[in-house]
């Protein structure tokens, strides 16, 4: 069986993460999402909520599964019997940053393969940090840019914060 891996903070899951994410389920067997801790980048939802929206988000996947996890990728990806990481690529600033990932994961496992998944052009701009800015500002636009789930989380998030 051939297992990947797809990492993020999901903070929150967006469109262009669900299209990674059903793409890649189309080129394996099974799709782990792993939901990074990411304490670091102070996340707006926490682990849990950040698990529970991305479970919701992928249900229609059915070689889709979603984890939490704290620590190394390659760990991880070890521990669940992942041979290969598939990331997403939105631009040029995406692929330094991938590229550099990509070779540190190399020097700490060099069985994991790393493969990436270029955005098609409706999700070159997206990103959680996108999402959340207009869900903050309580724009009524927000499905067209995450799934209903999210969009419902974020309006409760932000609703208790006005």
């Amino acid at each position: 069986m051939k297992r990947a891996v797809t990492p993020g903070t999901f903070d929150p899951i967006t469109n262009g993460h669900l299209d990674v994410i059903s793409r890649a389920a189309q080129l394996v067997d099974e799709v782990v999402v792993a939901v990074a801790a990411s304490r670091k980048k102070g996340p707006l939802f926490s682990l849990e909520e950040r698990t529970r929206l991305a479970r919701e988000a992928t249900a229609h996947l059915p070689n889709v599964r979603v984890e939490p996890f704290d620590g190394l990728l390659v760990d991880f990806a070890h521990e669940i019997g992942a041979t290969i990481v598939v990331k997403g690529l939105r631009a040029v600033t995406d692929f330094e940053y991938e590229f550099q990932q990509t070779a540190l994961n190399y020097q700490l496992s060099p069985e994991l393969e790393t493969v990436f998944i270029m955005s098609p052009p409706q999700y070159m701009y997206l990103s959680s940090s996108i999402v959340r800015e207009i869900a903050s500002m309580n724009d009524e636009k927000l499905e067209s840019f995450a799934p209903d789930c999210v969009c419902k989380a974020l309006r409760e998030k932000f609703s208790s914060r006005r």
